[in-house]
């Protein structure tokens, strides 16, 4: 149901539980899979470069706009916009998202003239997002509007029985990239796998079989 619906989607999760990949699955099963899947991280872009980046700008609209620039809206279009880290989204600049989720209208910057947004918009954050409307962090009104759909993961310390199939798979996929002879785990190090704790999550399991297949 969620990948057929166009509806905004947040997916919560602590950093490195997968979830730019659970949203590339939504995108792969929706009506919008052949279109363009256009991951954003909120946190690397400025506040000042936000409206720009992520509506485009014409040339001359302001010193260093040297030549038209599209924004992520228009290169997602016909597919899926995944704003990532939406938790770190300053306030001004959460009312202008909130303005092209309500209207589905943007205008680049410098440019007078409107244009449809045509792609579905995935969100992402690590934060608790209820928490940071308390603490007036956050729109409660965006808030609303992207949370109606909610995809919880949890952290792999939470999912023991995960932890040695997904290990095997990363061990498969880079014993190929590495071209090593490497069939399974020791004992002493599926032991090792099952008792450690992963505070960096899938993403930290997959560099330590990477390191250990490489090394």
């Amino acid at each position: 149901a969620f990948g057929q619906a166009d509806i905004p989607i947040l997916i919560e999760g602590e950093t490195g539980t997968g979830k730019e990949l659970i949203a590339q699955i939504i995108h792969s099963i929706s009506d919008k899979s052949k279109g363009p899947f256009v991951a954003v991280n909120i946190a690397s872009i400025s506040e000042t470069l936000f409206e720009s980046e992520l509506f485009g700008h014409l040339k001359g609209s302001f010193t260093s706009a040297f030549k038209d620039h599209k924004g992520f809206v228009q290169t997602a279009e016909n597919g899926s916009l995944f704003l990532d880290e939406i938790g770190d989204l300053g306030i001004d600049q959460q009312k202008k998202l909130l303005r092209l989720l309500q209207n589905k209208t943007y205008s680049k910057v410098g440019d007078s003239d409107e244009s449809q947004m045509n792609c579905r918009v995935l969100f992402a954050t690590n934060k608790n997002l209820k928490e940071e409307v308390k603490a007036n962090r956050f729109r409660e009104d965006l808030y609303y509007r992207i949370s109606g759909h909610n995809i919880i993961l949890p952290p792999l310390r939470e999912r023991p029985h995960d932890v040695i199939l997904i290990a095997r798979y990363f061990l498969k996929k880079y014993v190929s990239q590495y071209g090593r002879n490497i069939i399974d785990f020791s004992p002493e190090c599926l032991e090792f796998l099952n008792k450690y704790k992963y505070p960096g999550n899938i993403r930290e399991l997959e560099n330590i079989i990477s390191s250990a297949v490489l090394l």
